[in-house]
């Protein structure tokens, strides 16, 4: 009887190991934050990581397609106007969204026009991560305008993650300005 005593308190440690390294894979780990604000936790992931961020955690969810701030306020451009992001994120702000409901209704005025949305990042980070990120800028863009009603075959997407930065500077604001998304007319 003591063998088999010692046979299920095997069995119980076992399941109890597993059920911990189980729940310690599963768990999200906090994200790292600067002073102002800003996810440090992504700049030495790999594309990987970029991947498995779902739309639901950092990009272009239902609540914001429909958020009205954003839409209330159009104004006529005469151009289309890059749009940018913060730190490691592919969501679209507020301010963002009021830019791309301003573009949308230039394509719409325009409608022969396709546009090619390039994605772009700050030199934090690896070039694979960088391209994946980029990627993911550019794509919830284009889904984002999409819902404003731009037809899809308008669109096209492409990455230069860190590559082409707008000010080759290492200081935080020509990080934020090299974090964005621009739009280039196609023939």
């Amino acid at each position: 009887m003591k063998r088999g005593g010692i046979r299920i308190s095997m069995q119980v440690l076992l399941m109890v190991v597993f059920a911990a390294m189980l729940a310690v894979g599963c768990a999200k780990k906090p994200a790292a934050t600067t002073a102002a604000g800003e996810d440090q936790a992504g700049a030495m992931q790999t594309a990987q990581g970029v991947e498995e961020m779902g739309a639901g955690e950092t990009g272009v969810g239902e609540s914001m397609i429909g958020d009205e701030s954003a839409m209330s306020t159009p104004q006529a451009v005469s151009s289309l106007e890059r749009i940018y992001f913060n730190y490691d994120r592919y969501d679209l702000s507020p301010e963002a969204q009021a830019i791309l409901v301003n573009n949308a209704n230039y394509l719409k005025t325009n409608s022969d026009l396709k546009v090619r949305i390039e994605g772009y990042c700050d030199e934090r980070g690896s070039d694979e991560y960088n391209l994946a990120l980029g990627e993911r800028r550019a794509l919830a863009t284009q889904k984002y305008l999409e819902s404003m009603g731009i037809a899809a075959d308008r669109l096209s997407v492409i990455s230069y993650g860190e590559e082409m930065p707008l000010d080759p500077a290492q200081t935080e604001a020509a990080f934020a300005m090299n974090r964005r998304a621009e739009f280039k007319v196609m023939p």
